[in-house]
């Protein structure tokens, strides 16, 4: 019902509108807001009648029970046997008895119905929302009134656009009686403050927006006033707003005269000075202090903190310039003593249980925005960020230090928040006087000292103060980064700042480890569950932090010998990678030893995630044409892959779990199928057979290689007996050898062998092409076979996975026989190729009868084979799949060779496939069916 509600009054209203967009808004707005007022008169009128209905039912009831009980009394009273009426007429008469005292009437026991579970409210999608916060402003107070004004608001501006396109009265006519029409409303809502509030300040809300949108109008779209009049008067209608608020005592009425004042300069625009722009911020900045300090009210210290510092930020960022440095900077310092003092007056305004409670974001949030704007228009000046940093920070520390004199011990909490803004202040000068990447690694350390203190004398402030340190020194260093250019190894400030930042993490992470004493308070319970959280964050940071420093040092470059040329690289760019993989690699086995030595867990986290390292530069190095075997690529793959070997082993020997050890031996087969794949390809490119038979089975022959492996020596342990007795991995991880890590290989090798069998053409150069002895068709043999033994390894696993069980029973062996099949019809194909001249096309094999005849002769050949193999054995069911391939040959014969095959070529079909036939019904008939079937 509200949907239709909101549906008619959107069209209703964008027609009424003259098809304007916001006619459609304000129509299904009130749309909305009366089919809900006429959905709950509906329902509560319901709601009327059915406890009227039941009233009534539960009267009736409750007379006919107390007749039923005053007859019996009265029976009884007279000593009277009552009979039901049903056997009245077979009782021969009435024996009287002496009187009887009336039993009391016990009410019978009603059970109680059990209460039904209240319906889950569903979730409400942000239209809902959004229409709930335009419902509760129409149905929060005065409904009526409330509609009634934006009806009224929805008229004015209907007769301003019909008045307009008829061309009836003058514009400034126009617009004078709508000015009117907000004093109007501003008046009779002032005299009705007294007998009605809500309605009163509704009215004076309603006259304050038709002002603002008379002058706004006047200025922006008719140009009947200048901008400097129309900012006055909006000036003039804002502090009217203002007055009559605080005469009432309406944050309301307050926040809509100031909303409209910080939007006059938005609405109106223009090309105006910067001074008259911040100065009449200046103005509302200061009126909106003087209510703040009176009232408290907080909504009005927000809408003036983001309009000042967004309208302001905005500026600076699009127009600012030098010349403008002293206005400007004169006009921040007043919005920042304007808004601290505005944060310690809500402070005043509003204590706690633990003293008055500090509003942070009129606190921190003009230091944070003021900090930046200030730093942005100090840009030109030399080392301006750096004096501007510590002007803020003797601000907030000197605002501190009176508050402290005259606050009394109910400001703590706010000296605290005000020396804290100004400490931090005073910490950021370093940086911006010195660079970031010196500071950061400082910082760190500084946090690491601020930790150690703390623990020394079990505070928690000092170590949460060290560790947000150690955090904001680490994003800082990682933003900063710059031109890596240094003399020495490891002494450049790139790499020893990030080597710095490690070790601070490092040892903060340690000294956490174990949960530390703390206070008895609130806040410092509440610190103690966080810093139980924080060990394994940073250590995990300050490992990342030790492997940028190494990823810096190998990206080093040296200084030019020749003034005027570019810096030289340190180390050559095509061993970078290979520097950096094995330098984290054995980071990450040092921290394993270090971990088992020290009995710290989280130290042994890095040496379980060296594959994805390995895996990325091996992609990145095979991606610019390096090979593995290669020089000097091998000298690096071997210590690393000797170390990814160690660091399994240890992690498996003490414990790691499955889930976590299993990516890395799964992933490492794959991993190792690739490189066996990429030194085939070192062979190839030595060897110039690119486009050769060689290039195109590389992939298939180190799959099938891969699976082979898999198959044969993991194979061993596919049954948990078995595998016990193996030596590692296979003792743990055996199923992730010949399954986990087979499925995906054997599933390439078919996909593989497919491919290959009908793009490669056979070609065996330097060598002569022949059949069934070139690299294609021995590959392809190879493959079918692996398939084959890899299934048997599946048949006989114990326990067998779901899946293994359906690819080692009959679908698996259909599809391998299938497989087998097209692979050994693309045997005739290269030979019709490399023999008979037909082009390596589909098109053309499809075309050229000969290939189609020799395929039909296979076929049969194939048919007689199947056949004879399942006589022989009593397959019946063989027996048929190879009369089917002999049936599909009758149809190819008379389907496609008797209308494409001529002369020779079809006699040698028909007739070859004829005598096949025969053959077949007279040596190999049907088996017979078994015993227990036939029976």
């Amino acid at each position: 019902m509200l949907l239709w509600g909101l549906a008619i009054g959107a069209l209703l209203g964008f027609v009424l509108a003259d098809f304007a967009s916001w006619g459609a808004v304000i129509g299904g707005i009130i749309g909305l807001g009366a089919l809900r007022w006429l959905r709950t008169v509906v329902r509560d009128e319901i709601a009327a009648l059915i406890d009227d209905e039941r009233q009534t039912v539960d009267d009736i009831a409750g007379r006919r029970v107390d007749a039923a009980l005053a007859q019996l009394r009265a029976a009884m009273m007279a000593g009277a046997t009552v009979a039901p009426p049903a056997t009245a007429a077979r009782m021969p008469s009435i024996r009287t008895a002496p009187p009887v005292p009336a039993p009391e009437p016990q009410p019978l026991p009603q059970p109680e119905p059990e209460p039904s579970p209240p319906p889950e409210p569903e979730p409400e999608s942000w239209l809902a929302l959004g229409l709930g916060a335009v419902r509760g402003w129409i149905f929060g107070g005065n409904t009526i009134v409330r509609v009634g004004l934006v009806m009224l608001f929805v008229g004015l501006s209907f007769l301003a656009r019909y008045a307009a396109m008829a061309g009836l009265f003058p514009i400034e006519m126009r617009l004078a009686l709508v000015a009117a029409v907000g004093i109007a409303l501003l008046v009779i809502g002032f005299l009705r403050r007294t007998a009605r509030p809500d309605f009163a300040l509704a009215l004076q809300g309603a006259g304050v927006a038709v002002l603002y949108l008379v002058i706004f109008g006047a200025a922006r779209f008719y140009d009947l006033l200048p901008l400097l009049p129309a900012f006055a008067l909006m000036l003039l209608v804002c502090t009217l707003g203002c007055a009559l608020a605080l005469l009432q005592g309406s944050q309301i009425l307050a926040l809509a005269a100031f909303v409209g004042g910080f939007a006059v300069p938005l609405l109106l625009g223009g090309e105006g000075s910067s001074v008259g722009l911040f100065g009449y911020y200046a103005v509302l900045n200061v009126a909106a202090l003087v209510l703040v300090w009176r009232t408290g009210w907080r909504l009005l210290g927000l809408i003036a903190f983001f309009a000042t510092f967004g309208v302001m930020g905005a500026w600076v960022a699009a127009d600012y310039t030098p010349a403008e440095y002293a206005t400007t900077q004169a006009f921040l310092a007043l919005f920042m003593l304007v808004h601290v003092s505005m944060a310690v007056a809500l402070a005043r305004a509003r204590p706690g249980a633990l003293g008055l409670v500090v509003d942070t974001t009129l606190l921190f949030g003009p230091a944070l925005a003021g900090l930046g704007i200030q730093i942005a228009i100090t840009d030109h000046l030399e080392l301006g960020a750096a004096f501007s940093a510590l002007g803020f920070a003797a601000l907030y520390l000197v605002t501190a230090a009176l508050l402290k004199r005259r606050g009394g011990p109910s400001h703590a909490l706010m000296i605290d928040a005000l020396l804290a803004i100004g400490v931090g202040a005073l910490t950021l000068a370093v940086p911006l006087a010195l660079g970031a990447e010196w500071t950061s690694s400082v910082w760190a350390i500084e946090g690491a000292a601020a930790v150690w203190v703390g623990r020394r004398q079990a505070r928690w402030l000092p170590r949460l103060f060290g560790v947000a340190l150690a955090a904001v020194a680490t994003f800082l260093f990682v933003g900063a980064i710059g031109d890596n250019v240094s003399a020495l190894p490891i002494v450049g400030r790139n790499t020893l700042g990030a080597a710095m930042i490690a070790a601070a993490l490092l040892l903060m992470a340690w000294w956490l480890r174990a949960p530390l004493p703390v206070a008895a308070s609130r806040w410092a319970g509440l610190h103690a569950d966080v810093e139980r959280m924080l060990p394994s964050p940073l250590f995990l940071a300050g490992f990342g932090m030790g492997s940028l420093a190494i990823a810096l040092e190998a990206g080093r470059r040296a200084p030019a010998l020749v003034t005027g040329d570019p810096p030289l690289p340190a180390l050559a760019q095509g061993i970078q990678p290979l520097v950096v993989m094995l330098g984290v690699l054995a980071s990450a086995a040092a921290a394993l030893w270090a971990g088992r030595r020290l009995a710290w867990p989280v130290a042994t986290w890095p040496s379980r995630a060296t594959l994805p390292l390995l895996a990325l530069v091996f992609l990145g190095r095979a991606n610019t044409g390096h090979f593995v075997l290669e020089r000097p690529d091998i000298l690096f793959w071997l210590p690393a892959l000797g170390l990814h070997i160690l660091c399994l082993r240890r992690n498996d020997a003490d414990g790691a779990p499955l889930a976590v050890q299993r990516p890395g031996h799964v992933g490492g087969v794959w991993l190792g199928a690739a490189m066996l794949a990429n030194g085939l390809w070192l062979g190839i490119d030595r060897a110039r057979l690119w486009d050769s038979g060689w290039a195109a089975v590389v992939f298939l022959a180190s799959g099938t290689a891969v699976l082979a492996l898999l198959a044969v020596v993991a194979g061993r342990g596919n049954r948990d007996d078995a595998a016990a007795g193996l030596r590692w991995p296979l003792d743990i991880h055996a199923i992730a050898y010949w399954w986990q890590a087979a499925l995906p290989v054997a599933a390439l090798v078919w996909s593989g062998a497919l491919l290959v069998a009908f793009t490669a053409n056979g070609n065996a150069e330097p060598l002569p092409y022949i059949p069934l002895l070139n690299p294609v068709d021995l590959v392809l043999a190879l493959a079918l076979g692996t398939l084959l033994l890899w299934q048997r390894c599946l048949a006989t696993a114990d326990p067998q996975p779901a899946l293994a069980a359906a690819l080692a029973g009959r679908a698996g062996t259909l599809l391998l026989a299938a497989t087998a099949f097209l692979v050994a019809n693309s045997v005739w194909l290269r030979l019709a190729h490399q023999y008979l001249g037909v082009a390596w096309s589909a098109d053309a094999m499809l075309a050229d009868p000969t290939v189609q005849a020799g395929l039909a002769i296979f076929w049969s050949l194939l048919a007689l084979g199947v056949m004879l193999v399942a006589q022989r054995r009593g397959l019946r069911p063989l027996w048929l799949g190879g009369a089917g391939l002999l049936g599909a040959v009758v149809v190819k014969l008379l389907l496609v060779d008797l209308s494409s095959a001529e002369g020779g070529q079809r006699i040698i079909a028909f007739i070859g496939v004829g005598v096949l036939m025969l053959v077949v019904g007279y040596f190999v008939p049907l088996p017979p069916k078994p015993r227990e079937e036939a029976a």
